[in-house]
């Protein structure tokens, strides 16, 4: 089963939207592995942006990412990365469709409320900086056979 990690951002702390956007993925029928509310320390979010060093937004990124809690999670399930990412909407929620996360709850570019791995690949690594192995739970749900051929 693939995972992915997702993050609500401070802007969608701050607003109160964790159990909306929680409950999107809940009733997707994606299962929640790991989950933390932390502060980002800048060398995670240093690690975390990495690709983005040099770039114009790169300082406001960390600088937004470092300013609030978020809620770092694990989600599994089938196909869930290309899932997710259809569920989050485009990054600028300007573009994005209505009805996706971004597109109703996203204000700007910079305050998008969630951020998804773009890929497998990003996913293991983006899971490996905010999860240990030991605080991620596998476990089976009786609906996972009515989900799941």
């Amino acid at each position: 089963m693939e995972r992915t990690f997702l993050m609500i951002k401070p802007d969608g702390v701050q607003r109160n939207l964790i159990g909306n956007i929680i409950s999107r993925f809940e009733q997707k029928g994606y299962k929640l592995v790991g989950m933390k509310l932390m502060h980002i320390s800048r060398a995670l979010a240093e690690k975390h942006y990495a690709e983005h060093v040099g770039k114009s937004f790169f300082e406001g990124t960390v600088s937004y990412i470092t300013s609030s809690p978020v809620v770092a999670m694990v989600w599994a399930g089938n196909n869930v990365v290309a899932g997710a990412r259809d569920m989050l909407g485009a990054t600028n929620p300007n573009n994005a469709t209505p009805g996706s996360i971004r597109g109703t709850y996203g204000l700007d570019i910079s305050r998008n409320v969630i951020h998804g791995s773009d890929s497998t690949t990003s996913a293991e690594r983006e899971i490996s900086l905010y999860f240990t192995p030991e605080e991620l739970v596998d476990y089976s749900k009786n609906v996972d056979a009515w989900l799941v051929e």
